[in-house]
């Protein structure tokens, strides 16, 4: 994609959603790190389910680990993986009192040193709560970023840098939430809405997908 459709891409996207956010909830940052670490193959709705009576009794990572691994499961029981997700939530807030005096660090090396957080976690974490410029590619990016154009590569950790590489300011802070969102919601994996894309023209995706019998998108 070029300089200029980069720039047009992005700013379509900004003008339709100016003030981005996650769609995971939480209180802190800690509960932020536990969110994210629980959404790996599970969807934002379904972890804010079992993150809410959650997140009213444990706000740090020493009122968890007194919750326990066995008292963490039944909360959150309905994601899936949650046998292993519940283990590394219990080893991760340990070593957060122990390394980290039970604050979350603002060091994506330092966040994947935790068990149960990888790159993309970190990143995540790294965007929405310490504002740093990070690209977070999960499966909804990485399509997005090969489907348009906008960032190509046959790993997430390539599509990363060419995102890095590619987004100009003011877009690098929101990026990440602009394009997940798309890819979430618009730009779907079996069928993309593409008759229904703010940003379609300067697509590489073809052929693109027609709209459904009866919806007229004239104009």
């Amino acid at each position: 994609m070029k300089k200029a459709d980069v720039i047009d891409f992005y700013a379509r996207l900004a003008a339709a959603n100016p003030h981005p956010e996650t769609e995971l909830e939480s209180g802190n940052v800690y509960q932020l790190l536990v969110a994210v670490v629980l959404s790996a193959q599970a969807t934002d709705a379904g972890v804010n389910k079992a993150t809410r009576a959650l997140f009213e009794m444990v706000t740090t990572p020493a009122e968890m680990i007194a919750l326990g691994e066995e008292g963490l499961k039944q909360h959150v029981r309905t994601i899936g993986l949650f046998n292993t997700k519940a283990k590394n939530v219990i080893a991760l807030s340990q070593q957060l009192v122990d390394r980290h005096g039970g604050v979350v660090p603002a060091d994506r090396d330092a966040l994947e040193a935790l068990p149960g957080v990888g790159r993309k976690t970190a990143n995540v974490v790294m965007n929405v709560a310490f504002a740093a410029e990070t690209f977070a590619v999960d499966t909804h990016i990485f399509r997005v970023g090969n489907r348009t154009g906008l960032a190509r590569g046959t790993t997430p950790l390539a599509v990363e840098l060419a995102l890095d590489r590619a987004t100009p300011q003011p877009f690098r802070l929101h990026a990440h939430h602009w394009l997940i969102l798309h890819g979430r919601y618009v730009c779907k994996a079996r069928r993309p809405e593409c008759w229904r894309c703010i940003v379609r023209d300067l697509c590489a995706f073809k052929p693109k997908t027609p709209p459904p019998a009866g919806v007229d998108i004239a104009g």
